[in-house]
């Protein structure tokens, strides 16, 4: 059976059936120029009960603007890009603007290519995103025809760039631990190389005190296994009281150090509380007990460099420089409970 096909309704359609001119129409529609409130509300109304679509195509040509944001990264597996870019265009999608993604992984040619795709799409602007915030991507932005924004990567000298408050959240974590009653917290924690990791520790040690144990090594649960018995090992050689707390660099150190503590015999979170980040929840809320753990709000840091970028593409004057944005603590059941604080 042939369906008859429906045509698409034009901006002569919706002025007829709002009963203005066209002219008055269009400028209802972009909430430009001068006209009652009233005729300015009945124009939406029947826009949206036709279901009235304006065309993207003539809209971008009448205002010089694609309405679409390229988003660059070289985080390969997506673990901070995916919510940086559900960020982007959850504040992006109700102004009509599109968000598409190019993974460059560490290749400076992809990268190159790319961006070179991107400018031939005439986006609108750039968001530059990655796997740490002290290192860039491997391709320079800096001099584009099109305003570029940073999140969770280093951005160019002059630029907007968005990161995670580290030692906030360090901070939120330690304090929580002692809150709990734990006096003897250790950090266990990736590479030092990491800015984000000198940052957390530094603000554990100014909560925990100077001479509370900070150990160092790779962002695995592999680590977090073997620091557990580097601490317990250490204690015993030196006749001290093992930890009753112990804030991890990532909830992958964590997970490992759960497992090595119960191979171990002792209980979480009743012999040690344990603390992650990232609130990478396909771990931390399936592990057993579920995980307490740091949120680095990277969604938030996303929907902030959106709405930038696009007053950036609108010509609106931006102060350049780092926002740092706040973490949040996701209170479960391996630091002992109560309620989510932030």
């Amino acid at each position: 059976m042939l369906h008859e096909r429906k045509e698409r309704l034009t901006i002569h359609d919706l002025a007829a059936a709002a009963g203005v001119s066209i002219s008055t129409a269009s400028k209802a529609l972009n909430g430009t120029g001068r006209m009652g409130m009233e005729t300015r509300e009945r124009v939406k109304r029947v826009a949206h009960e036709l279901g009235f679509r304006p065309n993207a195509l003539a809209k971008g040509l009448l205002s010089k603007r694609s309405f679409t944001i390229g988003l660059l990264t070289n985080d390969t597996y997506g673990r901070f890009t995916l919510p940086v870019m559900a960020g982007v265009a959850e504040a992006l999608v109700d102004r009509g603007v599109s968000v598409f993604l190019c993974a460059i992984e560490d290749d400076p040619a992809l990268g190159q290519i790319h961006v070179e795709a991107m400018l031939d799409k005439q986006v609108d602007g750039i968001i530059a995103t990655g796997k740490r915030v002290d290192r860039s991507l491997p391709i320079d932005l800096s001099n584009l025809p099109v305003p570029v924004v940073y999140a969770f990567t280093e951005g160019a000298a002059g630029s907007v760039s968005f990161r995670s408050d580290d030692a906030q959240g360090a901070r939120l974590a330690s304090e929580w631990l002692i809150r709990q009653g734990r006096h003897r917290l250790a950090h266990i924690t990736g590479p030092e190389s990491f800015f984000s990791v000198r940052e957390r520790a530094a603000a554990f040690r100014f909560v925990a005190g100077g001479e509370a144990p900070v150990l160092h090594g790779t962002w695995s649960e592999g680590w977090g296994h073997a620091a557990v018995a580097h601490l317990w090992d250490a204690a015993v050689a030196r006749a001290q009281d093992v930890p009753d707390a112990i804030f991890c660099g990532n909830d992958q150190i964590a997970r490992g150090v759960v497992d090595a503590l119960r191979e171990r015999g002792l209980k979480v979170p009743q012999d040690v509380s344990i603390i992650g980040f990232d609130n990478w929840e396909i771990v931390a809320a399936q592990m057993r007990p579920p995980l307490t753990t740091v949120d680095m709000e990277l969604k938030e840091l996303g929907r902030q460099a959106g709405l930038t970028v696009l007053a950036l593409a609108e010509g609106q004057v931006v102060e350049p420089g780092v926002r740092t944005l706040p973490c949040r603590l996701v209170v479960r059941e391996s630091c002992g409970g109560g309620e989510p604080h932030s």
